[in-house]
């Protein structure tokens, strides 16, 4: 019996390639920015085709071969989707919080990635090629993200048909072997890609009725990045403690320097107190027992933005009228009553009316209210709790009530 003669090796057919970007243009126009930032690496390692973080796309002359030209548009488009959505830095992210390590768990990211694409990615014009996986293939729903997608599977047999997928380190944020690396030809820097990022996600939000739901919300996060709002009120809250005259008082336990040029006389020195904080939380019907629980977790984080010193910390309940002013203690043991409806102006009145007077007032609130009408004599920090919808869209007893946007004189933190 003769030998198999090898097959000659198919060299890579740029034209077909091409055809196949501008039918992805042609059906999601949006991408096309991002699209043509590719740049094409032959490789016949890659087994299908690839990308690395670098925004190189390693394509197969095999795969391109035997592809037709509809399901190599929708492969395209499959990719350009995980550099967009940043999938390697996402990946390298849930590895470090997760401690996950290995080929396996990258293999579940990549899944996991393409369980995030692929739930919305076709259809328009676009083919769905073969071998893409769903999530319903394991029982799953669709429109989760990634890092969800990523603690509702494991490997198994109902994966095993999923064991070929390797879209490469820009789908997982692993280095293969056939990346060109950080100091390659043809990669694009991060400024480049972060201008490329947001040049689509202008063409999604310019034309919002063209794109899915999931990239309309990939766009939504490139304009207004979710922040970390704990961060963010921890700084807020020391920033007003620490500006000019809060917690500052003269004392005489520590002479003023000054007094060596007054003889005969001891001059006091300013020193800085621990400031005081009052926290109102709004406890009024349209705050949920949810936010409620969010909101005691931010006395407890405000406790330790000025120190740790409990005793300096006072909370508000409020609703339409405001309950006493607690001493922080334990953050759970505080008796958050009301339910009702909102007027906060109750409860910056009764936190300026304690004795001493705050250095700092606290609002955490869902904005269903109105403000005072002069800036109070002491630092405002407002800690809205986000609802996904625009502010005063809603009100529980007058649907017509459209309540003022926090004034300008607090400084604004979105919670949640």
């Amino acid at each position: 019996m003769t030998p198999a003669t090898p097959a000659t090796p198919v060299a890579l057919d740029l034209d077909k390639l091409y055809a196949a970007r501008l039918h992805a243009v042609r059906v999601r126009p949006y991408l096309a920015t991002a699209l043509f930032a590719l740049h094409v690496v032959e490789s016949r390692r890659t087994p299908t085709m690839a990308v690395d973080r670098y925004w190189r796309c390693y394509v197969s002359p095999a795969f391109v071969d035997r592809t037709p030209v509809e399901e190599l548009a929708a492969v395209w488009v499959h990719e350009v989707s995980h550099l967009l959505r940043d999938h390697h830095g996402r990946g390298d992210r849930v590895a470090r919080e997760r401690g996950l390590t290995g080929p396996g768990e990258r293999l579940r990211m990549n899944i996991a990635a393409d369980f995030e694409i692929n739930d919305d990615a076709y259809g328009d014009g676009l083919v769905r090629p073969e071998g893409a996986v769903q999530p319903a293939a394991v029982g799953l729903r669709e429109g989760d993200l990634m890092e969800e997608y990523l603690l509702q599977f494991g490997l198994g047999p109902h994966t095993q048909h999923m064991a070929w997928l390797d879209c490469g380190s820009g789908a997982d944020g692993l280095e293969r072997e056939w990346d060109l690396g950080p100091d390659g030809a043809d990669g694009l820097s991060e400024q480049e890609r972060d201008a490329v990022r947001f040049r689509v996600a202008q063409g999604i939000t310019g034309r919002p009725g063209s794109a899915s739901k999931g990239w309309k919300r990939w766009a939504e996060e490139v304009f207004h990045p979710p922040q970390p709002w704990r961060e963010l009120l921890g700084a807020a809250v020391r920033s007003a403690t620490s500006g000019s005259g809060a917690g500052d008082d003269y004392t005489y336990s520590r002479p003023s320097r000054r007094s060596a040029g007054v003889p005969g006389a001891v001059l006091p020195s300013l020193r800085r107190r621990p400031p005081r904080v009052s926290v109102v939380i709004d406890t009024s019907g349209s705050v949920s027992d949810a936010e409620l629980g969010s909101a005691l977790l931010e006395v407890t984080a405000i406790s330790r933005a000025v120190g740790g010193r409990r005793d300096l910390v006072t909370v508000v309940p409020c609703d339409a009228s405001a309950r006493i002013a607690h001493p922080l203690c334990r953050a759970e043991g505080i008796p958050l009553l009301g339910g009702g409806g909102t007027d906060l102006r109750t409860g910056f009145a009764t936190a300026l009316r304690s004795t001493p007077r705050p250095d700092v007032i606290v609002v955490l609130t869902d904005g269903q209210t109105p403000w005072p009408d002069t800036r109070p004599p002491c630092r405002t920090v407002v800690g809205l709790f986000s609802r996904g919808r625009s502010l005063g869209s809603w009100d529980e007893d007058d649907p017509d009530y459209v309540p003022d946007l926090p004034p300008a004189w607090a400084r604004v933190v979105n919670i949640g």
